[in-house]
Formats: C-alpha cells, sequence, structure tokens
C-alpha cells in the first residue's frame, strides 16, 4: 500500500516549505529495522547534535531503480572512516537498507537519505565509545522542470563563506558539519534573489555551488572544472565527466580563478538533488545554455533511466 504523506505546507518567513520532516507517513530503516516515519528519534544528547559527528547520502531513484547505489554507500563507508568511526554494517547490508526502505514505501522515483551519526553514550568532545548508528529516509522527488524550464538556467551569486583547505577539515567526508558554510552562503545570496551560492575556496579560487560541481565551457570548446582537491569529488560529476568524453569532449580539470567566469560561453551543475541544471548568471556575468548543456542533460536523463518529459 502506498503510504500517502499529511500535505500540510508550511509558511515561514516567506518560505513556502514541503510537509514537514517529522510528520509524514511511511517507514524510516533505523538500526536495522523499519520503523514508524513519526518514531525515528534520537536523543537530544546524541554526539552528533552537538559536535557534528554524521556523514550522510544523497541517492536518487529512478523507474525504481537506485542510480548508483553501491558507489554512495562505499561513500558514506569512507566519510564515516574519514571522521574515525566504523559503520556497523557491510556495504551489501546498506545497500539492501536502501532497497528495502524504497520497496517499503513504493519509492519509484524519489530520494534516499542514509545517515550515519554518534550516539549519546559520550557527551564531549571525545566519542570513542559512542554507538554508532544508521537510518535510511526515503521520499517521493519526481522531477521539478521540464528539460524546457530547466534550459533557462539558474542565478548564482558568490558567496560570502570559502571552502576550507584539506589540512583544517575533512573536506572529502560528505560530512555533515561542512554544510553549514552552505546554508549561511545559500542564504545570503537568497535575501538578494539568487538561486544558489557560488562557493570559493581558500585560496580565491572557484570551487563549486552549496550542493553541486560546476563545469565551464569556454572558447577552447572543451569542459573546465575545478580539481576536487577541497571539496567532494561528486557522483554525478564523475559521471558527467563520462558522458562528456564519451561525446569527445574533452574535460580540464584545473584551478579556476573567479575572473575566468567572464570567458565561460556555457556553465552548468552537476549534482544527485541538481542533476544537471544551467547556470544563466553568475555575479555580473550572464550566460546563454546552449548546445553543451542540453546534450549533458539529455545524456545525463538516459543513463539514469529518467522517463523524457515535455
Amino acid at each position: 500500500m502506498q503510504p500517502t504523506f499529511v500535505l500540510r505546507a508550511i509558511k515561514k518567513d516567506n518560505f513556502m516549505t514541503a510537509p514537514s520532516f517529522d510528520d509524514r507517513d511511511g517507514l524510516i530503516w533505523l538500526d536495522g529495522e523499519l520503523v514508524n516515519w513519526r518514531d525515528a528519534k534520537i536523543h537530544i544528547l546524541s554526539h552528533a547534535l552537538h559536535y557534528a559527528s554524521s556523514v550522510f547520502e544523497g541517492v536518487r531513484a529512478y523507474g525504481g531503480n537506485i542510480f548508483k547505489l553501491t558507489e554512495h554507500s562505499q561513500r558514506l563507508i569512507d566519510s564515516a572512516a574519514l571522521l574515525g568511526f566504523k559503520i556497523p554494517y557491510s556495504l551489501e547490508e546498506i545497500n539492501t537498507a536502501c532497497i528495502k526502505t524504497c520497496n517499503a514505501n513504493d519509492i519509484v522515483d524519489g530520494y534516499l537519505r542514509p545517515l550515519a551519526w554518534r550516539g549519546s553514550e559520550m557527551m564531549a568532545i571525545s566519542a570513542q565509545a559512542t554507538t554508532i548508528h544508521l537510518s535510511v529516509a526515503t521520499w517521493k522527488w519526481p522531477s521539478y522542470f521540464t528539460p524546457e524550464a530547466r534550459m533557462k538556467g539558474i542565478r548564482l551569486k558568490t558567496g560570502p563563506w570559502k571552502r576550507p583547505s584539506a589540512e583544517t577539515e575533512p573536506v572529502h567526508a560528505k560530512a555533515a558539519g561542512l554544510y553549514m558554510i552552505c546554508t549561511l552562503s545559500k542564504h545570503a545570496v537568497e535575501a538578494e534573489g539568487y538561486d544558489d551560492a557560488l562557493m570559493l575556496d581558500w585560496r580565491g579560487q572557484v570551487a563549486e555551488s552549496t550542493g553541486a560541481n560546476i563545469f565551464l565551457l569556454m572558447g577552447d570548446g572543451k569542459l573546465h572544472t575545478p580539481k576536487p582537491d577541497c571539496f567532494l569529488n561528486g557522483i554525478t560529476r564523475q559521471t558527467v565527466i563520462e558522458l562528456a568524453k564519451a561525446r569527445g569532449i574533452d574535460v580540464i580539470e584545473r584551478a579556476i580563478m573567479p575572473e575566468e567566469l567572464a570567458d565561460a560561453n556555457e556553465v552548468f551543475l552537476t549534482g544527485t538533488a541538481a542533476e544537471v541544471t544551467p547556470v544563466g548568471e553568475i555575479d555580473t556575468h550572464k550566460y546563454v545554455p546552449g548546445i553543451v548543456c542540453k546534450t549533458m542533460m539529455e545524456d545525463y536523463d538516459r543513463a539514469v533511466g529518467k522517463v523524457q518529459t515535455t
């Protein structure tokens, strides 16, 4: 039986949000079993809540198939290791939990959020004795836009916060704490009417957006993208690089400075949530999403098994 979500929109500070994520019908996989959505809770003194000792994944299902599930599950395990803890489930068990949760909620086209975190046994910086927990939640997430609407391009502005050096943070983990600067940056530019923030790194080089990698089509006909030495080498990013090369499009991974944005002909973002999203504006620079943006969108949609819409 398909769960029926509570269709209750919430208005807060002029933003309309989806139904509250703590008040929905459905099931969440928590520490080895499926529990009622509203009963999937943690204690207020969980280490993760106070010290950000948690890692997560964002995964998509298309047509009943979870795209690159094993790669996402492995990255979850690797992220936990970078934060100094071991998830008490194998790669195969995490994959099974994701599939089981989708099936239990009748998810065909949707989003999955695996999450691993330290529990409440210790309330201090040290956390060696904490229990490691794992959960998987999933919900429906159809495409927001038709290909035509997506081709309009979103508006970005350089955000006020920068990606840190790999010597100061575990930058290659998909760790919860690393996203606070993304929230701060996104809120800052949204207040000015932009869709997302472009984030620079501590050197002043172009890094990514708040939740997606960035590609620029330059005048040489090649795709240029920042080298992921202080941010995630996204799974979608890697997929798009493979798709571009299959098309005979060269991809150059290198340091990109903000002044080079003026020379780009097309720009797009890549990520599990963003998929392939064209960019129409960054600061004072304007772009017209063209054939390369459209081709990468279409190729990615085919790769994930997405139903084409018009």
